[in-house]
């Protein structure tokens, strides 16, 4: 089983205990932080053509084999698209504010991702408080106690999120639709979040209608148009929710990663402890961008995504236990899945639904690889 990098507990002492996220950015060269206009722009070109051919694809043709590889291409482009989106919230992708935010917009339209809305989330609580109880709502775990307080059917619909066939119910519910399209705006940003999300709602009902009239002229029927609708939009947003459910948990969870209770929470020990950094396969990290090489990301959300690999480099010389990247396995995944049910915040430790702890890694430094 594949542990996440080894990183220093709350209860170190000494000079470890000491260590700041600002130490581990000193290590980060400053070419790490570069980013050329022309690069960014290149990137985003290059997924949004993809995506385009993907699109033009699954609308021309009937073949199962070329629909299906149609699908592929256009999850794995939306996904790509996601993560530039996600660079131009962070203020990564360009020096200059309002081209990061047109791009953003731009980019995160296809997964139908409000920019605002999720740059407030994503970008002042999640990497404000990762891994933190109660702050923290990305893949966030319930107690024993909490889940035993749940109605049957939320309990059986735990089961389904946290099962290896969850990712993607997970995140289009908790994240998606309660995050970015419910969440309530707090006052200042509600003009924001109200402007954006009438974009995504747009171009949602200019797309649909374009795609169900291309449907409608090439069969005539009501039904032509609709499977054309779904097979060109629905179905490739669908799989998209699967990877990036996939992605966000990878990211976050593990025996060996540790959550926290406020109480007992440090800035250092949440930014180091709940994230690793995993290998891809290249014809994988041609859409995903680096998606998965995420401590360096959480040390400096700044590093655009094509200098994170040099920046885990960095660490890794700089502090061993910090910036190493592992191999990661789809029975990796499933080990996972099959452990990490719910979280003990007093042991830190993950439970089964019985909440026996011995199916579960202790987290800190033993648990790594």
């Amino acid at each position: 089983m594949v542990e996440p990098a080894a990183t220093i507990p709350l209860a170190a002492e000494g000079p470890e205990r000491q260590r700041t996220i600002r130490a581990l950015a000193k290590c980060i060269p400053d070419e790490c932080y570069e980013n050329p206009t022309a690069k960014g722009l290149l990137y985003l070109g290059r997924d949004l053509a993809l995506y385009g051919v993907a699109v033009w694809l699954l609308l021309t043709t009937t073949s199962v084999p070329l629909v299906l590889a149609g699908w592929l291409l256009a999850s794995f482009t939306i996904a790509g698209l996601f993560v530039i989106g996600h660079d131009a919230a962070h203020g990564a992708l360009f020096k200059n504010a309002r081209l990061n935010y047109l791009a953003g917009q731009l980019a995160m339209l296809p997964s139908l991702h409000v920019s605002s809305v999720w740059a407030y989330g994503h970008n002042r609580v999640h990497h404000a408080f990762p891994g933190c109880e109660g702050l923290d709502f990305v893949w966030h775990p319930v107690t024993i106690e909490e889940y035993r307080a749940l109605s049957w059917w939320k309990r059986l619909r735990h089961r389904l999120d946290w099962s290896f066939l969850g990712a993607g119910t997970y995140y289009a519910r908790a994240i998606w639709w309660e995050r970015l399209m419910r969440m309530p705006a707090p006052e200042r940003m509600a003009a924001p979040f109200r402007r954006d999300r009438l974009v995504v709602v747009a171009y949602l009902m200019a797309s649909s209608a374009l795609v169900a009239w291309a449907g409608w002229e090439q069969t005539g029927t009501t039904a032509g148009a609709a499977w054309t609708w779904a097979k060109v939009l629905l179905v490739p947003w669908l799989v998209w929710n699967v990877l990036i459910g996939w992605a966000v948990y990878i990211q976050h969870i593990s025996p060996g990663m540790a959550w926290h209770s406020r109480r007992r929470w440090r800035k250092f020990a949440g930014q180091v402890e709940t994230t690793s950094n995993f290998h891809m396969p290249r014809w994988l990290n041609f859409f995903w961008h680096n998606i998965l090489v995420h401590v360096p990301h959480h040390v400096d959300p700044r590093i655009p995504f094509y200098n994170l690999p040099a920046a885990a480099d960095a660490l890794t010389q700089g502090h061993a236990d910090v910036g190493d990247s592992l191999p990661y396995y789809f029975s990796d995944y499933l080990e996972t899945t099959r452990r990490c049910k719910l979280y003990d915040f007093d042991r830190e430790t993950w439970t089964g639904y019985d909440g026996d702890r011995s199916g579960a890694a202790s987290t800190g430094p033993s648990a790594a690889a």
